[in-house]
Protein backbone atom coordinates (compact mmCIF):
# COMPACT_ATOMS: atom_id res chain seq x y z
CA UNK A 1 0.00 0.00 0.00
CA UNK A 2 3.61 2.42 0.88
CA UNK A 3 3.75 2.19 -3.19
CA UNK A 4 -0.02 3.25 -4.34
CA UNK A 5 0.41 6.77 -3.93
CA UNK A 6 3.44 6.78 -6.35
CA UNK A 7 0.78 6.07 -9.56
CA UNK A 8 0.68 9.79 -9.60
CA UNK A 9 3.72 9.96 -11.72
CA UNK A 10 1.62 7.71 -14.47
CA UNK A 11 -0.62 10.74 -14.63
CA UNK A 12 2.28 12.83 -15.39
CA UNK A 13 3.67 10.49 -18.16
CA UNK A 14 -0.01 10.09 -19.52
CA UNK A 15 -0.12 13.79 -19.73
CA UNK A 16 3.12 14.49 -21.51
CA UNK A 17 2.60 11.93 -23.75
CA UNK A 18 -0.89 13.29 -24.72
CA UNK A 19 0.84 16.88 -24.97
CA UNK A 20 -1.36 18.02 -21.99
CA UNK A 21 -0.63 21.51 -20.33
CA UNK A 22 2.01 20.68 -18.11
CA UNK A 23 1.05 22.71 -14.84
CA UNK A 24 -2.56 20.91 -15.32
CA UNK A 25 -0.81 17.56 -15.28
CA UNK A 26 1.22 18.49 -12.59
CA UNK A 27 -1.34 19.64 -10.32
CA UNK A 28 -3.95 16.62 -11.55
CA UNK A 29 -1.10 13.97 -10.26
CA UNK A 30 -0.19 15.83 -7.15
CA UNK A 31 -3.97 15.55 -6.63
CA UNK A 32 -4.38 11.81 -7.34
CA UNK A 33 -1.05 11.35 -5.64
CA UNK A 34 -2.11 13.14 -2.34
CA UNK A 35 -6.42 11.06 -2.81
CA UNK A 36 -4.33 7.91 -3.66
CA UNK A 37 -2.02 8.74 0.37
CA UNK A 38 -5.32 8.86 1.86
CA UNK A 39 -5.97 12.50 2.36
CA UNK A 40 -9.42 14.33 1.48
CA UNK A 41 -10.19 16.68 -1.39
CA UNK A 42 -10.44 19.55 1.17
CA UNK A 43 -6.83 18.72 2.75
CA UNK A 44 -4.97 18.37 -0.50
CA UNK A 45 -6.09 22.08 -1.22
CA UNK A 46 -5.26 22.97 2.07
CA UNK A 47 -1.44 21.34 1.37
CA UNK A 48 -0.98 22.95 -2.32
CA UNK A 49 -1.87 26.48 -0.20
CA UNK A 50 0.65 25.90 2.74
CA UNK A 51 3.71 24.67 -0.11
CA UNK A 52 2.56 28.45 -2.11
CA UNK A 53 2.38 29.93 0.82
CA UNK A 54 5.89 28.71 2.40
CA UNK A 55 7.40 29.57 -0.90
CA UNK A 56 5.31 32.16 -2.10
CA UNK A 57 9.18 34.38 -2.69
CA UNK A 58 9.80 31.92 -5.94
CA UNK A 59 6.42 33.55 -7.07
CA UNK A 60 7.47 37.13 -7.41
CA UNK A 61 9.27 36.82 -10.31
CA UNK A 62 6.80 35.81 -12.42
CA UNK A 63 4.92 39.43 -11.15
CA UNK A 64 8.30 40.83 -12.69
CA UNK A 65 8.32 39.36 -16.05
CA UNK A 66 5.31 40.89 -17.59
CA UNK A 67 6.53 44.15 -16.23
CA UNK A 68 10.02 43.30 -17.87
CA UNK A 69 7.86 42.53 -21.34
CA UNK A 70 5.57 45.51 -21.26
CA UNK A 71 8.71 47.50 -21.03
CA UNK A 72 10.59 46.23 -23.53
CA UNK A 73 6.86 46.60 -26.04
CA UNK A 74 7.47 50.18 -25.52
CA UNK A 75 11.34 50.28 -25.76
CA UNK A 76 13.61 49.94 -22.72
CA UNK A 77 16.12 48.38 -25.16
CA UNK A 78 16.21 51.09 -27.35
CA UNK A 79 16.22 53.78 -24.74
CA UNK A 80 19.14 51.46 -22.80
CA UNK A 81 21.32 51.52 -26.21
CA UNK A 82 20.64 55.48 -26.46
CA UNK A 83 22.24 56.35 -23.12
CA UNK A 84 25.38 54.24 -23.80
CA UNK A 85 25.37 55.89 -27.17
CA UNK A 86 25.94 58.97 -25.44
CA UNK A 87 28.88 58.18 -23.66
CA UNK A 88 31.89 58.47 -25.34
CA UNK A 89 34.71 56.05 -23.46
CA UNK A 90 32.07 53.90 -23.02
CA UNK A 91 33.37 49.65 -23.77
CA UNK A 92 31.46 46.65 -24.00
CA UNK A 93 33.99 45.40 -21.61
CA UNK A 94 34.34 49.13 -19.09
CA UNK A 95 30.32 48.43 -18.81
CA UNK A 96 30.50 45.16 -17.57
CA UNK A 97 33.12 45.67 -15.29
CA UNK A 98 31.35 48.07 -13.32
CA UNK A 99 27.58 45.67 -13.80
CA UNK A 100 29.97 42.97 -11.88
CA UNK A 101 31.10 45.48 -9.46
CA UNK A 102 27.61 46.44 -8.93
CA UNK A 103 26.30 42.93 -8.79
CA UNK A 104 29.10 41.73 -6.29
CA UNK A 105 28.05 44.95 -3.95
CA UNK A 106 24.66 43.98 -3.72
CA UNK A 107 24.66 40.68 -3.58
CA UNK A 108 27.33 40.93 -0.84
CA UNK A 109 24.61 42.86 1.21
CA UNK A 110 21.84 40.62 0.83
CA UNK A 111 20.40 42.29 -2.57
CA UNK A 112 20.20 39.12 -4.26
CA UNK A 113 16.63 40.30 -6.13
CA UNK A 114 17.90 43.89 -7.35
CA UNK A 115 19.44 42.41 -10.08
CA UNK A 116 19.31 39.09 -12.63
CA UNK A 117 19.00 38.00 -16.16
CA UNK A 118 15.12 38.66 -16.66
CA UNK A 119 14.81 42.07 -15.22
CA UNK A 120 18.77 43.13 -15.68
CA UNK A 121 20.52 41.50 -18.36
CA UNK A 122 18.32 40.61 -21.04
CA UNK A 123 16.33 44.52 -21.11
CA UNK A 124 19.30 46.37 -20.10
CA UNK A 125 22.95 44.94 -19.48
CA UNK A 126 23.08 43.18 -22.78
CA UNK A 127 21.42 45.88 -25.34
CA UNK A 128 23.85 48.42 -23.22
CA UNK A 129 27.00 46.14 -24.02
CA UNK A 130 25.92 45.70 -27.53
CA UNK A 131 25.60 49.59 -27.84
CA UNK A 132 28.66 49.90 -26.83
CA UNK A 133 30.57 47.73 -28.41
CA UNK A 134 28.90 48.75 -32.10
CA UNK A 135 29.63 52.21 -31.13
CA UNK A 136 33.51 51.35 -30.81
CA UNK A 137 34.12 48.56 -33.36
CA UNK A 138 31.60 49.14 -35.35
CA UNK A 139 28.53 47.02 -36.64
CA UNK A 140 29.39 43.32 -35.13
CA UNK A 141 28.62 40.19 -37.08
CA UNK A 142 26.12 37.40 -35.26
CA UNK A 143 28.93 35.04 -33.42
CA UNK A 144 30.24 38.16 -31.97
CA UNK A 145 26.80 39.38 -30.56
CA UNK A 146 26.05 35.99 -29.32
CA UNK A 147 29.79 36.48 -27.45
CA UNK A 148 28.64 39.96 -25.86
CA UNK A 149 25.02 38.57 -25.02
CA UNK A 150 27.18 35.45 -23.03
CA UNK A 151 29.50 37.84 -21.24
CA UNK A 152 26.66 39.98 -19.96
CA UNK A 153 25.29 36.91 -18.50
CA UNK A 154 28.19 35.03 -17.55
CA UNK A 155 29.11 38.95 -15.29
CA UNK A 156 25.88 38.33 -13.67
CA UNK A 157 26.41 35.00 -12.53
CA UNK A 158 30.06 35.73 -11.55
CA UNK A 159 29.08 38.66 -9.48
CA UNK A 160 26.10 36.74 -7.67
CA UNK A 161 27.95 33.98 -6.79
CA UNK A 162 31.09 35.11 -5.28
CA UNK A 163 29.20 37.94 -4.04
CA UNK A 164 26.46 36.34 -2.12
CA UNK A 165 28.99 34.16 0.29
CA UNK A 166 29.57 37.63 1.73
CA UNK A 167 26.34 37.90 3.22
CA UNK A 168 26.41 35.57 6.10
CA UNK A 169 22.57 35.35 6.34
CA UNK A 170 21.55 32.94 3.37
CA UNK A 171 21.57 29.54 2.91
CA UNK A 172 24.88 28.36 0.84
CA UNK A 173 26.54 30.01 4.12
CA UNK A 174 24.48 27.04 6.37
CA UNK A 175 25.50 24.70 3.88
CA UNK A 176 28.93 25.00 4.11
CA UNK A 177 28.81 25.48 7.91
CA UNK A 178 26.47 22.01 8.55
CA UNK A 179 28.83 20.47 5.53
CA UNK A 180 32.04 21.64 8.11
CA UNK A 181 30.48 20.55 11.06
CA UNK A 182 30.23 16.91 9.85
CA UNK A 183 33.93 16.64 9.72
CA UNK A 184 33.58 18.13 13.07
CA UNK A 185 35.17 21.90 11.85
CA UNK A 186 32.95 24.25 13.87
CA UNK A 187 33.61 28.04 12.03
CA UNK A 188 30.13 30.43 12.74
CA UNK A 189 28.19 31.85 9.39
CA UNK A 190 30.36 35.52 10.28
CA UNK A 191 33.90 33.64 10.16
CA UNK A 192 32.32 31.77 6.74
CA UNK A 193 31.74 35.32 5.08
CA UNK A 194 34.82 36.97 6.05
CA UNK A 195 36.29 34.46 4.69
CA UNK A 196 34.13 34.31 1.69
CA UNK A 197 35.88 38.03 0.52
CA UNK A 198 39.25 37.41 -0.55
CA UNK A 199 37.92 34.74 -3.12
CA UNK A 200 35.02 37.43 -4.49
CA UNK A 201 38.15 39.95 -4.53
CA UNK A 202 39.64 37.07 -7.06
CA UNK A 203 36.53 36.35 -8.90
CA UNK A 204 36.31 40.05 -9.40
CA UNK A 205 39.88 41.29 -10.46
CA UNK A 206 40.07 37.27 -12.83
CA UNK A 207 36.21 38.20 -14.43
CA UNK A 208 37.51 41.84 -14.55
CA UNK A 209 40.49 40.86 -16.72
CA UNK A 210 38.12 38.70 -19.07
CA UNK A 211 36.21 41.77 -19.39
CA UNK A 212 39.01 43.90 -20.50
CA UNK A 213 40.47 41.41 -23.24
CA UNK A 214 37.08 40.95 -24.40
CA UNK A 215 37.59 44.66 -25.88
CA UNK A 216 41.07 43.91 -26.89
CA UNK A 217 39.27 40.80 -29.22
CA UNK A 218 36.39 42.90 -30.29
CA UNK A 219 39.15 45.62 -31.47
CA UNK A 220 41.35 42.97 -33.51
CA UNK A 221 38.41 41.68 -35.14
CA UNK A 222 37.32 45.48 -36.44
Amino acid sequence: MHYVPLLGILVVVAGFALRLNPMLVVTASAFVTGLLAGMGPVEVIKTFGKAFNDNRIIAIVWIVLPVIGMLERYGLQQRARAVILGFRRATAGRLLVLYLLYRQFTAAIGLHSTAGHPQTVRPLVAPMALAAAEKQHGALDEDTEEEVKAMAAATDNVGLFFGEDIFFAIGSIVLIQATLATYRIELTPLQLAVWAIPTAIAAFLIHGLRLLLLDRRLGAKR
